[in-house]
C-alpha cells in the first residue's frame, strides 16, 4: 500500500506542472484570444527560461505548438488536458466552500487539492455537490 501510495503520489507531481500550464493557456486564451510566454512569466511569477524549458517540454509531449515569437497554441491533447484540469479544480474548490471554507482559502487550497485527488474521491465529491450529504 506505502509504495503505491508513494509512486501515485510521484505520478501526481510530475503531470502538476502541465496541468497547471495547459489550464493557465486554455484560460489566457479564452480571456484574450492568445497566450504569450511573458503571460506565462507573469502569471507564474518566474522566468522566461522556466517558461520556455516547460513549454518545450509540453511540444515535445503534445499539449502544445508553438515557434518562437509566437503565440502558444494548444493541442487537442492540451486542451482535454487543460479541460480536465479545470473540471477537477471546480470541483475540488465547490466541495471546500460547501465544507464552508472560505472563498480565498478555497480558491488558494483546491489549486494544490486538484492534483492528488483521486477518481474515487472527486466522484464522492461530485456526488455530495449534486445530492447533498449522505444518510
Amino acid at each position: 500500500m506505502k509504495t503505491t501510495r508513494h509512486r501515485r503520489i510521484r505520478h501526481d507531481h510530475a503531470s502538476e506542472v502541465a496541468e497547471d500550464y495547459v489550464e493557465a493557456i486554455a484560460d489566457a486564451i479564452e480571456r484574450s484570444g492568445s497566450c504569450r510566454a511573458a503571460d506565462l512569466v507573469s502569471l507564474f511569477g518566474v522566468t522566461h527560461a522556466t517558461v520556455s524549458n516547460t513549454v518545450s517540454r509540453l511540444q515535445r509531449d503534445g499539449f502544445v505548438n508553438t515557434e518562437p515569437y509566437q503565440p502558444i497554441e494548444l493541442t487537442p491533447a492540451g486542451r482535454r488536458l487543460a479541460t480536465k484540469a479545470r473540471q477537477r479544480h471546480e470541483v475540488v474548490e465547490a466541495f471546500l466552500k460547501k465544507l464552508g471554507v472560505s472563498d480565498r482559502a478555497a480558491a488558494i487550497d483546491s489549486e494544490g487539492i486538484e492534483h492528488h485527488v483521486s477518481k474515487e474521491t472527486l466522484a464522492a465529491m461530485k456526488q455530495v455537490l449534486e445530492k447533498g450529504w449522505p444518510k
